[in-house]
């Protein structure tokens, strides 16, 4: 368990044992108090010393969790509420703290297809009745770029599932290319997301050294079950496996290169702030304020669509082979233009 949740449990025990007058609370019987509730939280002895409790009844006094609990010692033994009516569940919620729940709600919502999240409904509708209860109804100051409208969100949760319970999957998927869909079992590994698109990625229960591949989900066509198979993503880590890549086309690892690319002065410092990869270096500054960066990264799609994204602000300088096949795009579309 964390221990911010510990503090937490901690924090409502104290509050709990001091808001009993009927009793006279000594920091021992405060210290067994929140062990007591630690072991019925954890099913374990959690040793809770003196000098913790002193700090969280500090922490309580303090504002910096909005508490300022009146805690007050009587007989130079026992603790309990200046105030019996105080108890920090009882706070009211301050401005700044709607703002944040406001926003809060709004962000949870955006994960609706995810069973984990249908599991907070209502808790998140209970944070909405209790934020539009105390302000003005306002649109959101947030917005996450979105699309209900794609296929395949359908699926998320399906998928999400299997790969937390590590199960082997039947899939019927159809490819753009493809005329027909296909049926194999798939290994599902982990559920990633880029330029608002999901995928599926793992493996094809086929050869044992079958590569890794990705599958988009709006080309799944139905999802089932294989509890026969034994599930493995042996070795998979998703962070290793995308750190030479921008997007979802992964090469192998030998045909990592540096590229190198010229931005002008304009666009430079958009892409200072917000770099196409976490290699990208900064190689040169020009007196005319472009800059020249250099990545080492797989040369797939994605990274092509991010440089002709970028128009006439940008340049190839290397590797050679890329800059001669993005200038034979540029010169197709400039063809298109002057028709």
């Amino acid at each position: 368990m964390a221990q911010n949740k510990n503090a937490l449990i901690r924090y409502k025990t104290i509050d709990r044992c001091l808001q009993n007058y009927n009793r006279h609370w000594t920091l021992e019987d405060l210290i067994e108090a929140c062990s007591d509730a630690l072991y019925d939280y954890e099913g374990r002895d959690i040793n809770v010393s003196k000098r913790t409790v002193q700090l969280d009844i500090q922490m309580m006094r303090s504002d910096k969790l909005g508490y300022n609990a009146p805690i007050e010692v009587y007989d130079r033994k026992y603790y309990r509420y200046a105030d019996p009516e105080y108890s920090i569940t009882d706070i009211p919620l301050t401005e700044n703290d709607m703002n944040v729940l406001s926003e809060t709600v709004e962000m949870l919502k955006q994960f609706k297809d995810f069973s984990l999240f249908t599991e907070l409904g209502g808790i998140i509708q209970r944070l909405e009745d209790k934020v539009y209860s105390e302000k003005t109804h306002q649109s959101a100051v947030i917005h996450l770029d979105k699309n209900e409208n794609l296929k395949g969100l359908e699926h998320l949760d399906t998928l999400y599932q299997a790969i937390l319970k590590k199960i082997v999957l039947k899939l019927k998927y159809q490819s753009f290319t493809a005329r027909n869909p296909s049926d194999f079992v798939f290994h599902p590994f982990i559920l990633k997301e880029f330029n608002n698109r999901w995928f599926l990625v793992g493996k094809p229960n086929t050869k044992k050294n079958q590569p890794i591949i990705t599958l988009a989900l709006d080309r799944i066509v139905s999802i089932d079950y294989d509890l026969d198979i034994p599930y493995d993503n042996t070795g998979f880590n998703g962070d290793e496996y995308y750190k030479n890549t921008i997007g979802v086309t992964v090469l192998p690892e030998d045909q990592v290169q540096e590229v190198q690319l010229k931005i002008d002065r304009s666009n430079a410092p958009y892409v200072v702030t917000k770099p196409f990869h976490h290699s990208q270096r900064v190689l040169e500054t020009r007196e005319d304020g472009a800059i020249v960066v250099t990545l080492q990264v797989h040369i797939n799609y994605e990274l092509e669509r991010l440089i002709l994204g970028f128009g006439d602000a940008i340049e190839v300088q290397q590797p050679a082979a890329l800059r001669k096949r993005i200038r034979k795009k540029l010169l197709r579309a400039i063809a298109k233009y002057n028709r």
